[in-house]
């Protein structure tokens, strides 16, 4: 049986004034629904202004047959979480320490602090940069390159995407065949080899796919604005030459590695961000990388 919501509503306008409803009925895709959604509803449909306090009274879940759409259906977009998640011990590059993931102030120890009943946890963080997803940006191969205050926010948030299938079999290496035919300018790149299924694994860490300085120079001449890869490194780290680093970032063509989750992604429609602290004196900073997905 289809479920609906039965309620009242008084709204309180901040500039005065205010207005209520009685026994209003709406179709809901559960058998709940938080006073809270209920509230945002009530004021994106109505369309007010200057909206102050909502109240929903007497609020009861009616089992009737749906009028319309329920208003908790899922809406228009959704996110995609393309991150790694950061712990303490967790390692992401070979050779790079760990992060340390711990108290300075302790639940405990501050109730010492504060009246009782009142306690914080202040945490302290100890890592590399180079840890978790990550973002690089000019600073982290060039000294005199953009480092992560100077990188404007359009440049790293809501990108048109497109999705590049390159699956890490049979071949390590991507080349510039990968991303032909393909509609890539002025968009980010997101390389799907699907090795992220090795995360905090020690294959993890040994022949994972890389681009080619090929396809580095190719993505460039084609004018792209930013290249992901779900893989341990962009590069190939057998040697000590990183040509794609230095061809991406030379051309102020931003890397997020480390990426996950790019199998759920359809290949077009994905507005990506992926978004790190504004710090002074770095190139490379963690992010929480995400895709938002128009619905179908």
């Amino acid at each position: 049986m289809a479920h609906r919501v039965q309620f009242d509503f008084a709204i309180d306008f901040t500039n005065g004034g205010g207005i209520q409803g009685q026994d209003f009925r709406l179709d809901i895709a559960g058998d709940d629904i938080s006073d809270g959604e209920l509230a945002d509803y009530i004021v994106a449909d109505m369309r007010l202004l200057m909206v102050g306090a909502v109240r929903i009274l007497d609020k009861r879940i009616i089992e009737e047959a749906h009028k319309r759409q329920p208003i908790d259906a899922p809406r228009l977009s959704r996110f995609v979480d393309l991150s790694h998640t950061i712990e303490h011990g967790l390692v992401t590059y070979k050779g790079l320490p760990a992060p340390i993931v711990c108290d300075y102030l302790s639940r405990e120890a501050s109730r010492e602090k504060y009246a009782p009943g009142t306690e914080f946890q202040i945490g302290r963080i100890e890592m590399v940069t180079n840890t978790g997803t990550y973002l690089d940006c000019p600073f982290h191969r060039y000294a005199n390159g953009k480092d992560l205050s100077e990188i404007a926010i359009a440049a790293m948030t809501d990108l048109d995407a497109i999705v590049v299938r390159a699956p890490h079999a049979p071949t390590q290496a991507i080349g510039p065949e990968a991303f032909r035919d393909r509609e890539i300018r002025g968009r980010a790149v997101l390389v799907h080899t699907g090795w992220d299924v090795h995360w905090n694994t020690p294959q993890y860490y040994e022949g994972g796919p890389f681009l080619t300085a090929e396809a580095a120079r190719y993505l460039r001449d084609c004018g792209v604005k930013l290249v992901g890869i779900d893989a341990h490194n962009i590069d190939d780290t057998r040697g000590g030459e990183r040509p794609v680093h230095s061809i991406l970032l030379g051309a102020e063509i931003l890397i997020v590695e480390h990426l996950c989750n790019l199998g759920a992604l359809p290949d077009e429609g994905v507005a990506f961000s992926a978004t790190p602290p504004k710090f002074k004196g770095a190139g490379t900073f963690p992010v929480r990388a995400m895709a938002k997905l128009q619905s179908r």
